[in-house]
């Protein structure tokens, strides 16, 4: 097992490194009949790219698409859908002082000792670079979706030690006139400033996504071992830099008691409350999907740090190349394409078990 694969009907299997050729995927088990736009896709992809500001990396990929099969006249065909993204602006030499030894709270110690020998060149296939392709199937799925009425908001909800802390409504166009898609102008504008602070240190930061799905139906889910919430902790997870995950009310569950914690259903057999974050028994209930992704500052740092070579000595790391100072604000669609993935796949799931 390769650990390539992620999804039971909505599948997809992705390939690459950091510093080859091309990045891509193949997705099996997408419905026929759907219309696909391509532009939308770009759209999705375009807001994990690198490039896009001060507070992100410099390295400059377009990260178009190229569709290989499974989609035509602007449908899918229900057959595998092939993709590619070709890498463009690599600078593998700036990895070449990486060769015999590891950075600090990298994958380069354990994937050499999982495979006996690793791509130093930006990390490989540990690279987050593969999230690429996440995004292309994730924002496939979200139009699929779309058809049923589902819909996603997915923003930071803290960098460091600020946090966005309004529970209210917002215009959700304000996530991406941030740069680093805060939806609060006041917390965006400190948030941003605690990044470059931290960029001039050259240090890193890291933060918290919060993710809302809407108008899911009920009844999603598969007990005992793939429940909801098991599986989008999984997705979650998978995604490089990932710590935490939580849904609902989460750890702060544990300081409160069974009488505040309840869901009380309404007359429309809705519940007054969220905490379960619209998951229960591992089933979704309809209320909305609530959980939130902690991430940890970028192990990357433009410091010097002590470490080992390949033998054992101590060496010097020196820190350079071309690395965000903050993952969180690019994660964002990230996060978004593996719950479209994940809640698709229920939605196709479920269509197994009733005639």
């Amino acid at each position: 097992m390769s650990g390539s694969t992620f999804g039971t009907i909505f599948k997809l299997s992705t390939f690459g490194e950091s510093h080859g050729k091309a990045m891509g995927g193949v997705i099996e088990g997408f419905p026929a009949g759907i219309s696909l736009d391509a532009q939308l896709v770009q759209q999705e992809l375009d807001k994990r790219r690198p490039g896009q500001s001060e507070v992100v990396s410099a390295r400059n990929e377009k990260d178009e698409v190229e569709f290989l099969s499974g989609i035509f006249e602007g449908k899918s065909t229900g057959t595998p859908i092939g993709f590619t993204i070709y890498n463009n602006d690599q600078k593998s030499k700036d990895y070449s002082h990486l060769k015999d030894t590891y950075r600090p709270s990298h994958a380069d110690f354990t994937y050499e000792k999982k495979y006996g020998l690793r791509d130093y060149r930006g990390g490989g296939r540990s690279s987050a670079r593969e999230t690429v392709c996440r995004v292309v199937a994730g924002a496939l799925a979200k139009q699929a979706l779309y058809q049923m009425n589902v819909r996603f908001s997915t923003y930071v909800i803290q960098i460091g030690n600020v946090k966005f802390e309004s529970e209210s409504f917002f215009d959700s166009a304000l996530i991406e006139d941030s740069s680093v898609r805060c939806p609060g102008k006041k917390c965006s504008k400190e948030m941003e400033d605690a990044v470059l602070k931290i960029k001039e240190e050259g240090d890193t930061l890291g933060g918290i996504v919060q993710c809302i799905v809407e108008n899911v139906e009920s009844g999603l889910g598969e007990p005992v071992f793939d429940k909801l919430h098991a599986q989008l902790g999984k997705a979650m997870l998978s995604i490089n830099a990932v710590k935490g995950f939580e849904i609902g009310s989460g750890f702060s569950a544990a300081s409160m008691k069974g009488s505040e914690h309840n869901d009380i259903f309404d007359d429309n057999g809705k519940t007054k409350t969220n905490y379960s974050g619209g998951v229960q028994g591992g089933i979704s209930n309809g209320m909305p999907i609530v959980f939130r992704v902690g991430f940890k500052p970028v192990a990357t740092i433009m410091k010097n740090q002590d470490s080992i070579d390949k033998e054992g000595n101590k060496v010097v790391i020196e820190g350079k190349g071309r690395h965000d100072a903050c993952v969180v604000p690019r994660a964002v669609p990230i996060v978004e394409s593996m719950a479209a993935i994940t809640i698709l796949d229920y939605y196709l799931r479920n269509k197994t078990i009733h005639l």
